[in-house]
């Protein structure tokens, strides 16, 4: 059964709520990978330690340890303290999290954000004010093991394994 409107109820909340709506219904990728309805809450004072995986939206605003997967959007409220992996297909972060964070669609850091481990998705957006300490990986992956291309430049080197010669930017660079 999901619920929707779950929150704390007062005015802040409910304009931040409406922020974040709006950041990630921008991925289009539909019902899917939108902010859809929120199925569980974690509330401040709470804490949980183990593997959690939720089909829907879930929102933590309590203290999680371990593995989060998702089939849809993970929501760290402000008071949010995540030590964990998490693999989803969109990341709304306002609180802390220590682990690698890896999103199909995208990771939106709000200004409160503390990122403290690797981000991978198509798309990352941070707000001024949001601290990642980490690497950033976005777009596509990288390209089949063993072959190296770079796209949208004419010419650009291309190699396969056991070539000798490399052509770099249609200079014709011989190696």
């Amino acid at each position: 059964m999901a619920i929707s409107g779950f929150g704390r109820g007062n005015k802040s909340d409910s304009s931040s709520a409406a922020s974040t709506s709006a950041s990630s219904g921008s991925s289009g990728s539909g019902s899917s990978g939108g902010m859809g309805n929120l199925t569980a809450f974690i509330d401040q004072g709470s804490e949980f330690e183990g593997k959690l995986s939720f089909k829907d939206t879930v929102r933590i605003d309590g203290v999680f340890s371990g593995e989060i997967s998702s089939d849809n959007t993970l929501i760290v409220g402000e008071s949010g303290k995540i030590h964990a992996t998490i693999k989803s297909v969109c990341v709304v972060i306002s609180g802390l999290v220590e682990g690698d964070i890896q999103a199909r669609d995208q990771i939106v850091l709000h200004k409160t954000a503390v990122v403290n481990g690797n981000l991978e998705a198509q798309a990352i957006v941070m707000e001024e004010g949001a601290q990642l300490n980490g690497t950033v990986r976005m777009g596509s992956p990288p390209a089949a093991a063993g072959h190296a291309t770079i796209k949208g430049v004419p010419g650009a080197a291309t190699t396969q394994p056991g070539d000798k010669k490399t052509e770099s930017a249609g200079k014709g660079i011989t190696r």
